[in-house]
This record gives structure tokens, sequence and C-alpha cells, in this order.
């Protein structure tokens, strides 16, 4: 389950016994750096997104891994639910090296009003969404191809208030730069369920007149960069057209 979890936030070419996460995770549940890359490599071997694309994984998976392959893609916050209770097991400074598990202890507010604990906790999920998201598209936004880290971001295609149940499944996620994060989030640009980028009537009145214009107008029509894995949901993106896509505001939107 432990390495399921990390398989989710990693990307497909750095699964081997020399990377620094596997080998965290090996010492911490006894385990050697190959056997865990060898299980990773297994996950992948039941990874459409990888597989569809003529990658291959090891290709012999356990009934087990199958199993955790299917319960999980099925229950995102099941699965995080989980791993916090395995790792609750280990020594807690150790658990703090684990991707994805670094501890937070500033008081900050929440979408939600949480108390501190709870806070922690959203800050660990949506650091697995992050990481999650961002290795599916090999770190760089699916729009404008900017792989600066700090520049990027974990895009919710349905946002996070609206769909408990979606919060952490990396389908429900494109990686975008700040700027066509916020965009796409104010329904200026969106993504259809066949991957191309629609621009708003809005953005193409203002064509070159403004600096956003500029940026966004050229994208009308053209695909996103798709991911290696974790592609977005057909639904979602179907949901994000027909709901956020030029949705009336009067707020200002140049740049």
């Amino acid at each position: 389950m432990l390495a399921f979890h990390l398989y989710c936030q990693m990307p497909f070419g750095r699964m081997h016994k020399g990377n620094p996460e596997i080998i965290v995770l090996a010492n911490l549940i006894g385990r050697t750096p190959s056997a865990v890359a060898m299980k990773l490599v297994n996950f992948a071997s039941l990874d459409p997104s990888i597989t569809n694309n003529g990658r291959k994984g090891l290709g012999n998976a356990s009934k087990a891994d199958g199993e955790i392959w299917r319960a999980f893609n099925a229950d995102w916050n099941g699965l995080e639910a989980e791993v916090n209770s395995l790792l609750a097991k280990f020594d807690a400074s150790k658990v703090r090296t684990i991707p994805g598990q670094n501890a937070f202890s500033e008081e900050t507010a929440t979408y939600v009003g949480e108390t501190k604990q709870a806070t922690v906790s959203i800050r660990q999920r949506q650091s697995f969404f992050r990481r999650s998201v961002l290795a599916s598209y090999d770190g760089q936004c699916c729009m404008s191809g900017v792989s600066t880290s700090e520049l990027l971001v974990a895009s919710h295609i349905i946002p996070w208030s609206l769909n408990v149940e979606n919060r952490l499944n990396p389908r429900n996620g494109l990686c975008l730069s700040a700027i066509h994060d916020k965009a796409f989030d104010r329904g200026l640009i969106t993504v259809t369920p066949d991957s191309s980028i629609r621009v708003s009537s809005k953005i193409k009145r203002e064509g070159l007149r403004t600096k956003l214009g500029k940026m966004l107008s050229g994208l009308e029509g053209k695909k996103i960069i798709s991911p290696k894995r974790f592609l977005p949901d057909p639904e979602f993106l179907r949901w994000h057209n027909d709901k956020q896509f030029e949705k009336p505001t009067n707020e200002p939107y140049d740049i």
C-alpha cells in the first residue's frame, strides 16, 4: 500500500533502486530498494496509461497488487487514510522523510475551517495530489510547457470544495502554470473531453490588446500535453466545460 502511494507520486522513469525516495521507503519498511522499485514497476503493469502507450511494467503483479490498484483507484480519500494509519506505526522522525507526508505545524486557515490537526492532514493530502499530478505531466504545464516547479499548480478540474470524493483523484487534476491555473479556475479557458483547449469569448475579444489576451488566445483548438499517467477524466472535463467555462464575472482579469 505504501509502495502504491509512492507510485502515484513518482514519474515512471524514476522508478529505480537508486532513487532516494525509494531508498527512504525501503529503509522504513525493511525491504531492499530493489524490491521496492520492483513493486512500483509491478504497479505500472496494471496502469492503462502506461501500457496503452507501449510501455510495460514487469508483468508479474500479484493478486494483492491488483486488489490495491482497484480499491484505491475507486477511493483516493481511503488511500490517504489507510496510508496515514500505516505510517502511524513507524518512527515519526522517519515518516517525515516519506514523500507527501511532511508535517506542517503552523496555524493557518483551511478551506473548511478545520482544527490544527485537520490542517496538517489536509496539507498532507494536498501534497499527495500535487505530487501525483505533477509527476503525471513530467513537471510541466500541459498548456504552456512551463517547467519551473515554483510556478506550477496541480489544478483541480472540479474544485476541491465541490467534490469531496475526488479531491485527491489525480484524474481530477491538470498541471498548469499559475497564470493558466487562474484562467482555468475563472472559466477563461477550459479543456474539452478530447483534450482540446478552448478560450472564452471574453479573451478572444481582447485579442492582442492585453497581455493575457496575447498569452491565451493562441491556445484555441490546441491539444494539451498528454500526461504519462492519470489521464483527466472526460466527465470532469465535461463538468468544467458546462459549469465553469465562460462563467460571468465582473472582476478584473488582465495581468
